[in-house]
């Protein structure tokens, strides 16, 4: 649109505007001073009046034009000029800070909606296991039917991927207290790094543009609640909200399977990539044609007082699940372990059912029994300093528990009755152990966009 068929200078005369008022077509003018601020609006219609009331064309147009006249800023948002045209308003001249003609607003001449850079930001949570552990590693249900059963909790690990104007990729790590920079992708395929999980990850993405990516968690590293796996959700998930062709549920665990597993090499099983990405209350089978998630329908109140009744307890020691599993998978040859995995299997399946029937009293005793089942599956599971710990809760009101993630530190488990629940809290307390209050999750991975630049008006505007 062309600015100089709408302005005039308060010099000019009333025929002078009309020409220029005939030449645009749209009935009005803007009238400027010698700074070219606009400081009023001139329409046929105020010409005619001015004109009826005795006003000649040789009249300088500074004494017919209304200098009370409707305007927009170039700040004014669209919906508000929406509004405007819907109030019968032809036209809004938008004026800057020094009240100088920057735009024409009509029906037909809107602010185009143009894309704008946007971050992508994500969160996925943390799992507990209830039982099955050992059968969903593939060298057990190559041959015989794997199962567990878990659920996501509120603890996540938290990702943020802002796409950068070049080439380098950047990681900032929180539970690593650490950053690296990469020049580009190729330089992330050579180097050697502590964040090796990262450049898996990114390795299975390929994403062609660099970026910046942001990750902390709200629990420790190497804790048994299969935090590798929720790590590798929460960064996919980020990369999916720039994909066209998302990536289902079933694809974002299988890449992150796939990072984790194959690509860094660390042993395991498949529970954690499922169970952080679909989230909730699930019943998972394994079989070497296909993985199976059943959500479990439980209850309002039997929800509610199984989290009442569950304690999580930091034993504040970590352990290396990928050594344990290396291990698991050398004594998964001997026929006794093999058969103690088909045990804590069956004892699965009663676990659900437990559960589904709001049984919650015997579900508790059945993670005993999984513990015992557990132990017996590698010498690298429990230790002297463990063992006392699950004594103790037993001791102290707790009917059952066990140690999360494969084992050799981390957190427990327990199932502590209502009115045992102070006894066992109060233990805790005197021994240093550290109680972690959770609320089940039923979203799962969660990722989403936010426009970049809104962030930099509201900090503007504050």
């Amino acid at each position: 649109m062309k600015f100089d068929l709408f302005l005039i200078s308060y010099t000019n005369s009333v025929e002078e505007t009309l020409k220029k008022i005939e030449s645009n077509h749209l009935g009005f003018t803007l009238v400027q001073n010698e700074e070219n601020q606009i400081i009023g609006l001139a329409t046929d219609g105020d010409i005619r009046r001015n004109l009826l009331n005795g006003k000649s064309l040789s009249s300088l147009i500074s004494e017919s034009m209304n200098r009370e006249f409707l305007w927009a800023s170039s700040n004014s948002p669209r919906e508000q000029l929406l509004k405007m045209l819907d109030s019968r308003i032809r036209f809004i001249p938008i004026l800057d800070e020094n009240k100088k003609l920057v735009g024409i607003v009509t029906k037909d001449e809107l602010p185009h909606l143009e894309e704008r850079k946007v971050y992508a930001r994500a969160r996925s949570p943390v799992r507990i296991s209830f039982g099955g552990g050992g059968s969903d590693l593939t060298h057990f249900f190559s041959n015989e039917k794997g199962a567990v059963i878990n659920s996501t909790v509120t603890l996540y690990t938290h990702a943020t991927v802002r796409v950068r104007d070049d080439y380098k990729i950047i990681f900032h790590s929180r539970d690593l207290n650490a950053s690296v920079e990469f020049d580009d992708y190729d330089d992330l395929l050579k180097r050697e790094t502590d964040f090796k999980l990262f450049q898996s990850i990114i390795k299975v993405v390929r994403p062609n543009f660099g970026f910046e990516l942001f990750v902390h968690s709200d629990y420790p590293m190497n804790s048994g609640l299969g935090g590798s796996a929720v790590v590798s959700s929460a960064i996919l998930g980020c990369f999916n909200q720039f994909k066209k062709d998302k990536w289902d549920n079933h694809e974002l665990a299988e890449l992150a399977f796939q990072a984790e597993r194959l690509d860094l090499g660390i042993a395991g099983g498949w529970q954690d990539q499922y169970a952080t990405v679909f989230g909730g209350f699930n019943f998972m089978e394994f079989a070497l044609d296909q993985n199976i998630v059943h959500p479990l329908r439980l209850s309002r109140d039997v929800m509610i007082e199984l989290e009442e009744s569950l304690v999580l307890c930091d034993t504040a020691t970590t352990h290396d699940s990928g050594n344990i599993h290396d291990d698991q998978r050398e004594t998964m040859k001997e026929s006794e372990i093999k058969q103690k995995v088909k045990s804590n299997v069956e004892l699965t399946y009663e676990m659900r059912n437990h559960l589904l029937r709001g049984r919650l009293l015997q579900f508790g005793l059945c993670l005993h029994k999984a513990w015992e089942i557990k132990k017996g599956l590698s010498s690298k599971i429990s230790n002297n300093f463990l063992d006392k710990i699950y004594k103790d809760a037993m001791d102290h009101g707790a009917i059952g528990g066990k140690l999360l993630g494969a084992g050799g530190g981390g957190f427990f488990l327990f199932y502590v009755p209502p009115f045992a629940k102070h006894e066992l809290l109060n233990w805790m307390d005197s021994s240093g152990l550290k109680y972690r209050p959770f609320r089940f999750d039923s979203e799962g991975l969660q990722a989403w966009t936010v426009r970049e630049e809104l962030v930099k008006e509201d900090l503007i505007i504050l």
